[in-house]
């Protein structure tokens, strides 16, 4: 039996998407994204912070740079990567990175309208809803 090498996160992205053009024209977006979970220690609530490093390739990055921004809410599937590199004193170092797989974005339509069209009254009070799934696999995005 193959191993299985999955990862699920629900987190705000800590900035916005740094884009990348590689050569052969790929593209990669690469952003650090917040995961938070609250729990009682002795009567106090404690809220502990985990940053994840994430990275996506090809048409996901687009549509990441195109639509993702600081502090908004976003699920994210993908896999883990560890990858080693030289830093400039010449020391190897590794990092671990999440390669997301797909994403959707979380929250109102209206926090990420960009402001086209909003004028603020019933599509900024709607409920809490999901925004539309984008995957690697699909080549064939609605624009």
């Amino acid at each position: 039996m193959s191993g299985i090498n999955k990862v699920i996160l629900v987190g705000h992205l800590g900035k916005d998407p740094e884009v990348r053009h590689l050569e052969g024209g790929v593209t990669v977006a690469s952003f650090p994204l917040a995961t938070s979970e609250t729990f009682n220690k002795d009567g106090r609530k404690i809220e502990q912070t985990e940053w994840h490093n994430i990275v996506m390739w090809r048409g996901l990055a687009d549509v990441a740079a195109k639509y993702l921004q600081k502090g908004k809410l976003v699920y994210i599937e993908g896999k883990l990567r560890t990858r080693s590199f030289e830093d400039k004193e010449g020391h190897k170092k590794y990092t671990t990175e999440i390669v997301a797989e797909n994403f959707t974005m979380l929250g109102r339509k209206s926090d990420f309208e960009n402001g086209n069209g909003n004028n603020g009254n019933t599509a900024a009070r709607q409920e809490d809803q999901a925004l539309p799934d984008f995957s690697q696999e699909a080549d064939d995005l609605p624009f």
